[in-house]
């Protein structure tokens, strides 16, 4: 094997390591700030469980934040796609645009989803970071599902910005709501704010004649 080739060979593996280090480490932070909350982790804590050091976090991670935020982003990405999935496999926008409603409430029902996105970003972010994030995740999906509805004759036409903000704090409302009800609430909450999120989409559908 030439010089080169066991170079190359060695970085792959080491490269393998710190991404599975990484992996482990996200997996173990996520663990325990759903565990301890944000401001009851130590960064300690995490590498320890994975028997790891201080050091091999912030050779990965800038800080605590930083490494929440990396926590945050997979949450969000990995629910986003799953509410883009289950769009794209309806029939039609009207069907599509609740396939991904009810992935959404779904998943804020998840007790690890809800309290690290909608209870603890807003303290370990800020305010201003956490809104900003959520729009990035979020945002573009509501306004895509809107615009097909519009464009599909689904419902009347409606401008697409105010309708998709007004749409995208509704469901911000819906999640804080279901992350923060028990265990035996969340089911009714969901159903109840599917419903009522319906009833009010229905009021946009055109006039039949």
């Amino acid at each position: 094997m030439s010089y080169a080739l066991r170079m190359s060979t060695v970085k792959s593996r080491r490269e393998q390591y710190s991404e599975a280090t990484r992996a482990a480490l996200l997996a173990a932070a996520t663990r325990r700030f759903a565990e301890d909350g944000f401001a009851g982790t130590a960064l300690e804590d995490i590498a320890a469980d994975i028997q790891a050091t201080r050091g091999a976090i912030y050779h990965h991670f800038a800080s605590k934040t930083a490494l929440f935020e990396a926590v945050f982003e997979e949450l969000e990405t990995g629910a986003m796609e799953l509410s883009a999935n289950a769009a794209a496999r309806a029939a039609d926008p009207w069907s599509a645009a609740f396939a991904a409603l009810d992935v959404f409430l779904d998943r804020c029902c998840d007790p690890v989803y809800g309290k690290l996105v909608w209870q603890e970003a807003p303290l370990a972010l800020g305010w201003v970071r956490w809104q900003a994030a959520e729009e990035q995740y979020a945002y573009g999906l509501v306004e895509q599902l809107i615009k097909a509805l519009v464009d599909g004759g689904d419902i009347d036409d409606q401008p697409l910005e105010t309708t998709t903000r007004l749409v995208f704090g509704m469901l911000g409302t819906a999640g804080m709501a279901l992350a923060e009800a028990s265990d035996v609430d969340k089911p009714r909450l969901k159903a109840e704010y599917a419903a009522v999120i319906g009833r009010m989409a229905a009021g946009l559908r055109p006039a039949v004649a």
